[in-house]
């Protein structure tokens, strides 16, 4: 009778797909075969910087762009954070120790030519069509999804979030490792081979074809420093946060719903705990280049401070582009606490402008690092001993004070970050990664 049900389900998901799903047992009893991946380099296009990215896709990394087969930028930040998470060099390189983390294959003999580094593998070739087809896209959702999602916890596959019946980057890095676990080719994807697979672990209980595909989800905009999700938001970029962090063994409860609540909050905060970052529970610059959603500080050329600009007792929003009088927009973040506050370096640099009595600035002064990224602070009382055009400082040492010199109205500092000399960004996210508007007491100078 199970033989039956069986033959039967294949046959029903064969005729919602439009193609023939091949019995398992046909493939379990092809033959192995030794075939050669060769480890792709940066620039490079060939079907094995395919197989890398699928498998990189599979694990639950971002990979901007999608799996091209060009070895990009985008591939090689998506490599490096794979690696650090797995504990090896973050090289952004394809060595044999990270080929056979990703299962691309069991290293035989690497080739001593460093030009071309060949990684043997025995796999088992699985019959299916040159193109399969995918049965699921990211953001798919339908009771067919919460099947497949329960034969992985039923199989032991952890899926953080649960059988939600969306179809996120942690049902993909399921599948992956459902795939993994089968020898079947890692893509992450339900194709034809891998439902098969599904469908003999728990004939039973397998998956039924839905009826009506459900539409997928519209894409993310994509994130960007400039619009890296907030407190309260509902949009698709939400949904990426999410699935990038189930994707990294964290909990969202209630699943990927695209809001920015508490439940993220949370989510991020332990993440934040899990890496040591700064735990506020706010998607700052470093967070969101360590789940990779956004590529590293060094890659987008932004500056890793090591101090907050103000003493503590202070607070700060994100205000960036926020209207300002004369047709002008915010181009920085402004950090409210009372006057005389000490105001501080947060990098080592020269002090390479100093002003006094701007109209809107008041006394400001600019602050060059080795990059020529440079930090502009505004509204000071006033400057501290010292301080003139060409004074080296250090990080933490104190540069003024907090004041309302020009048309600041109330005291608070406006601090402006332009990287390698060039137009301001919002600082908003990086000031979050270090906040220290709780540290009351002067640093030590």
């Amino acid at each position: 009778m199970k033989s039956v049900i069986r033959k039967a389900l294949i046959a029903g998901i064969a005729a919602c797909s439009g193609f023939s799903l091949i019995p398992v047992s046909e493939v379990a009893a092809a033959p192995s075969q030794t075939v050669q991946f060769q480890l792709p380099r940066l620039g490079e296009t060939s079907p094995d910087v395919t197989r890398l990215q699928q498998a990189i896709v599979a694990r639950g990394f971002t990979l901007r762009g999608g799996i091209t087969g060009n070895f990009n930028e985008a591939t090689r930040t998506a490599l490096r954070n794979l690696q650090k998470v797995a504990g090896f060099r973050p090289t952004g390189r394809v060595d044999a120790r990270t080929a056979k983390f990703l299962g691309i294959g069991d290293v035989v003999v690497p080739a001593k030519n460093a030009a071309a580094t060949v990684v043997q593998a025995a796999v088992k070739p699985v019959a299916q069509p040159a193109a399969p087809v995918v049965m699921f896209k990211l953001g798919d959702r339908n009771e067919t999804v919460r099947q497949i999602q329960q034969a992985m916890l039923r199989d032991g596959i952890g899926l953080r979030g649960g059988a939600d019946g969306i179809f996120g980057a942690g049902t993909r890095a399921a599948v992956g490792e459902f795939q993994k676990r089968r020898g079947l080719p890692i893509t992450g994807d339900v194709d034809q081979a891998t439902m098969s697979a599904i469908t003999a672990m728990t004939p039973s209980a397998a998956p039924a074809p839905a009826p009506v595909a459900a539409p997928a989800a519209a894409p993310a905009a994509g994130i960007t420093l400039s619009n890296l999700p907030r407190r309260g938001e509902n949009s698709e970029n939400v949904r990426a946060l999410q699935n990038a962090l189930i994707a990294n063994g964290i909990e969202v409860k209630g699943g990927v719903d695209g809001v920015f609540g508490v439940a993220t909050a949370v989510s991020i905060t332990n993440f934040q705990q899990s890496r040591g970052l700064n735990a506020s529970g706010a998607l700052d610059a470093p967070t969101a280049a360590a789940l990779g959603l956004i590529p590293s500080l060094e890659q987008l050329g932004l500056p890793s401070m090591r101090v907050f600009p103000m003493q503590g007792r202070c607070s700060f929003v994100d205000s960036w582009g926020d209207p300002r009088s004369g047709g002008r927009v915010h181009e920085g973040t402004d950090v409210i606490g009372p006057r005389g506050l000490a105001i501080y370096a947060v990098m080592d640099g020269v002090i390479t402008r100093t002003y006094s009595g701007l109209a809107l600035g008041g006394n400001a002064i600019r602050l060059t690092v080795a990059d020529g990224t440079y930090f502009y602070y505004s509204h000071l009382d006033s400057f501290a001993p010292g301080i003139t055009n060409g004074t080296p400082v250090r990080a933490g040492q104190i540069i003024g004070y907090n004041g309302s010199t020009g048309n600041a109205g109330s005291p608070h500092l406006h601090f402006e970050i332009h990287p390698q000399g060039g137009a301001a960004i919002n600082p908003y996210p990086l000031l979050k990664a270090i906040d220290g508007c709780s540290n009351e007491a002067v640093l030590p100078q």
